[in-house]
């Protein structure tokens, strides 16, 4: 009689008692399942997606034109509220003029920007005019005969005249004056510089 080797079985672990089947086999990276992932990335599902997302990206591209073409007068509500040149002040912006021209083409010019000659309707306004400005400007006040009136047809009740306000029939806002009587008169057929008032 021979004598067979027995073979040892090694010991079995609390961890091995949980397993009642053949344990599963590893297989090496040649042997291991297809990816089925790396199938989902194929010619007709480009066209799928090309398809969906053209529309979206037409819409976003429509929008973006959108807010490139808002309509601005000239100012844009928010951080800037009055068009380049001009200067805010409250709900109004004003524009000091750099050329000069008599009254009347002054309220004209003022008027194709959208405005008029300055309305100084407050002693805040009046300051503000006299220390931006380094000249002297139309402003929108007229004798209109006896009774001097703003180009909205207001009759003046507080004014800036000064000590020697000259002759004319139109006002003068002379910033190089101290702003509580930087008012004078002068010939509406003048030329001077202007400042134009726009309500925004």
């Amino acid at each position: 009689m021979e004598m067979q080797e027995i073979r040892e079985e090694p010991e079995k672990t609390a961890e091995d008692e949980g397993a009642t089947g053949p344990a599963p086999e590893v297989k090496a990276e040649e042997e291991a399942e297809p990816d089925h992932y790396a199938k989902l990335h194929n010619p007709s599902e480009d066209v799928y997606s090309e398809s969906y997302y053209q529309p979206l990206k037409a819409a976003a591209a429509a929008a973006a034109e959108r807010l490139l073409w808002l309509p601005s007068p000239p100012a844009g509500l928010g951080c800037q509220q009055c068009a380049t040149g001009w200067l805010a002040l409250g709900r109004s912006c004003f524009y000091l003029s750099t050329f000069r021209l008599n009254w009347a083409e002054s309220q004209r010019n003022c008027s194709s920007r959208g405005g008029s000659l300055a309305v100084v309707g407050s002693h805040g306004v009046q300051s503000f005019l006299t220390e931006k400005g380094f000249l002297k400007y139309w402003i929108g006040l007229k004798n209109e005969g006896s009774t001097w009136t703003w180009v909205n047809n207001t009759v003046l009740q507080k004014s800036y005249w000064a000590d020697r306000p000259q002759e004319g029939d139109c006002g003068i806002l002379s910033s190089q004056q101290p702003a509580d009587r930087n008012w004078i008169r002068a010939s509406c057929h003048a030329s001077s510089y202007f400042i134009c008032q726009l309500h925004v």
